[in-house]
C-alpha cells in the first residue's frame, strides 16, 4: 500500500507556534483557539526551540498557585527542549513508524534548523486514506 512517500506533500504548513518569551497564558490562549494539544516554540529567527505541550502549561498553572505572586512564567519556563523532529523531505513511512515507536501524536518539521510545518498522526492517516480512495478496488 503505503511504501514511501515525500513529507513535505501531506504536513501541516505554518503549524501554530510561539516565541520563547511569551507568557504562558499566551500560549493557553493559542492552544484553546487553535484546539491543539501543543504548539512549537521558536526563537526571533524562527528556528525550533522546543516544544510546549498542554501538561506543560498545566503544570506553570499549578506551580502559580503555590508562588506568592500568581506569576505563571514564561515559555522557555515549561518547554520541553529535547524535541524530535524530521526533515522536510523526510521519508513518511519512516517518520510515522518512528512517531508510534515513540508515543508520539505529533512533530515539527524542519527545513535548516527553521521550522517549516508539522506533521501529525491525522495527517499521516490522511495519505493512507487518500492511497486507499485511488488504489485500485478488488472485485
Amino acid at each position: 500500500m503505503l511504501r514511501s512517500v515525500d513529507l513535505s506533500d501531506y504536513m501541516l504548513h505554518d503549524p501554530v507556534k510561539i516565541l520563547l518569551d511569551e507568557d504562558v497564558f499566551a500560549a493557553i490562549e493559542l492552544i484553546h483557539k487553535h484546539k491543539v494539544s501543543g504548539i512549537c516554540v521558536v526563537d526571533g529567527s524562527g528556528l525550533l526551540v522546543g516544544v510546549l505541550s498542554e501538561l506543560d502549561c498545566l503544570r506553570a498553572i499549578l506551580g502559580a498557585t503555590y508562588n506568592d505572586n500568581g506569576d505563571v512564567g514564561k515559555v522557555r519556563e515549561y518547554m520541553s527542549v529535547d524535541v524530535d523532529y524530521c526533515d522536510i523531505h523526510a521519508d513518511l513511512v519512516d517518520v510515522a513508524t518512528d512517531m508510534l515507536g515513540k508515543g508520539h501524536r505529533r512533530r515539527p518539521v524542519l527545513d535548516h534548523g527553521r521550522l517549516v510545518g508539522q506533521i501529525t498522526c491525522r495527517q499521516l492517516l490522511r495519505v493512507v486514506s487518500h492511497f486507499n480512495e485511488s488504489a485500485p478496488q478488488a472485485q
